[in-house]
């Protein structure tokens, strides 16, 4: 299980926000600076959400969002406001190893298959959804959700089918919380899916918590990564012990 350590900016900041509220906006700093950090910590990927593109304020990839891509190293994975297949090959043209799009997947899902198409291994689908029972999902920076959208699982396997390199699923009520994983979300993914690799995103907080995501498992099916973001900002572990405990699974 690999490691993406996360780098969540707004308006410049490295930041992280609780449940998606841009209310409740926590500044951890210069996002280069962090972004570094991480990577010579030995984070074996970083996670960079570029906020205010998810939110449609301006175009992706924001210019410190190209900055993380030039001057941190390491590899990374960037989502946030990559809606047309411009916007995601110039992220990739900036450096990143992959895109993740969500709310232009869920629109328009053979983008994600024309995408894969031209840029093998390198397109993910964030499936960010608002917990049990519903697993409702949500899309535009989480401010909306409805109806016609489809279900988690079903969104899972359709995603699987159009040749997502990864599906990277946040329950929403966990993220930022610290409170533990969504065990249920995640199974529901894992046994709707057969071979893409699933991330797990929301509500890390302690090192027992990678222990349960090492755990979880449908059939043969296990998780291939963890997101963490603010119990690595806030000191709750180091990454090097996140990454050797990640390494447990093998």
């Amino acid at each position: 299980m690999d490691l993406f350590a996360a780098v969540d900016v707004l308006a410049g900041r490295s930041v992280r926000l609780v449940r998606g509220d841009f209310a409740s906006v926590r500044d951890y700093g210069d996002p280069v600076s962090t972004a570094r950090a991480l990577v010579a910590s030995g984070a074996p990927w970083l996670h960079v959400v570029d906020l205010d593109a998810a939110r449609g304020r301006v175009d992706a990839p924001t210019p410190i969002v190209k900055r993380i891509l030039a001057e941190a190293g390491g590899r990374a994975q960037v989502g946030g406001g990559i809606r047309d297949e411009r916007r995601a090959e110039e992220v990739l043209d900036a450096g990143a190893e992959r895109v993740v799009l969500s709310t232009a997947a869920l629109a328009d899902p053979g983008l994600v298959e024309r995408l894969s198409t031209r840029f093998p291994g390198r397109i993910a689908v964030g499936l960010d959804h608002r917990g049990p029972p519903a697993f409702t999902l949500a899309v535009q920076g989480w401010l909306e959700e409805t109806e016609s959208l489809p279900g988690l699982a079903v969104a899972a396997a359709r995603f699987e089918a159009a040749g997502a390199a990864a599906l990277v699923v946040t329950a929403i009520p966990t993220d930022g919380t610290l409170a533990g994983p969504d065990v249920d979300g995640l199974g529901a993914v894992l046994g709707a899916t057969s071979e893409v690799p699933v991330v797990a995103s929301g509500g890390i907080g302690t090192l027992e918590d990678l222990d349960v995501l090492l755990g979880l498992g449908v059939g043969s099916r296990r998780l291939a990564g963890v997101v963490v973001g603010r119990a690595l900002r806030e000191g709750r572990f180091r990454v090097e012990e996140a990454v050797a405990r990640c390494a447990a699974s093998g």
